[in-house]
């Protein structure tokens, strides 16, 4: 790690936070990511008091708006000499209030956005610096709560519910990595994406009214893995449940349907 430069977003709380403590004691540097500076700044503190030989560096940018997406890109980019890791960890849950549809900055049902289209955004943006940086890792963090994406109605306008929309901005998420893994292939960018632990204890959980039934120190322990074992050093394309190496929803598979939500993807990015 000690000349590795990594990425996280959502380090405010969560497992982001969680991961952040992890990686601090390792060195290299750690680009830290999050949408209210001052709850920023305090996890930096935190972080270099775990990690007093490591780089820290943070970067506020608001995920459900395309354009602060792009804006970070842009910095890192022009800032940093190389870019090793990448783990999309920020998350829009089933929220407090599942039955209220909320939107993006651009417009869009605000999970999808928020779960698919700023990492997707993110990781294009960052493309240059990943394959100039080579090997470099792409992490998603995904989840196993996957439901089929009815592309008659992407953004939900029909018997909306909070859950549903996680549930399948998260297999948007996974067929994306798929999609973007096969692109880069031999490019040395691995993409993979992962489950990192049931029911963590994370306010998203939480305001959702669920239960916690793991730390999220249980989910940081498979992502750690993803990120930096050697031995997956060229595993790409791959969902992981925790640690194992597994099937995500059939739709994932479906190569029509990935065609068809990388389309979309690629049209709802552009058209700003």
């Amino acid at each position: 790690m000690t000349q590795r430069t990594t990425l996280i977003t959502g380090v405010t709380q969560g497992m982001g936070h969680a991961l952040a403590l992890d990686l601090a004691p390792l060195g290299g540097t750690l680009l830290l990511h999050g949408r209210n500076a001052e709850r920023l700044e305090a996890v930096a503190t935190e972080v270099r008091a775990a990690g007093p030989g490591t780089t820290v560096r943070t970067h506020v940018a608001d995920l459900s708006d395309l354009d602060q997406v792009d804006a970070m890109a842009a910095r890192i980019r022009a800032t940093e000499p190389h870019l090793n890791g990448l783990v999309h960890n920020a998350v829009a849950g089933g929220g407090s209030q599942p039955l209220l549809r909320e939107l993006s900055g651009q417009g869009y049902e605000l999970r999808f956005a928020v779960n698919h289209l700023a990492p997707y955004a993110l990781t294009r943006g960052l493309l240059p610096l990943l394959t100039a940086s080579a090997p470099a890792r792409v992490v998603n963090v995904a989840s196993i709560g996957q439901e089929e994406i009815d592309f008659d109605d992407v953004m939900l306008e029909r018997d909306y519910e909070g859950l549903r929309a996680y549930c399948r901005s998260k297999l948007a998420m996974i067929m994306a990595t798929f999609e973007l893994a096969a692109e880069l292939e031999g490019s040395g960018v691995t993409v993979n994406a992962l489950h990192p632990a049931h029911l963590m204890d994370t306010a998203g959980v939480r305001a959702y009214g669920l239960t916690p039934v793991t730390s999220t120190e249980e989910g940081v322990r498979p992502t750690v893995r993803l990120l930096l074992d050697p031995e997956l050093a060229t595993v790409t394309g791959r969902y992981f449940d925790r640690f194992d190496d597994t099937r995500a929803h059939e739709q994932a598979y479906d190569g029509e349907a990935r065609e068809r939500l990388m389309g979309l993807t690629r049209d709802l990015i552009d058209r700003r």
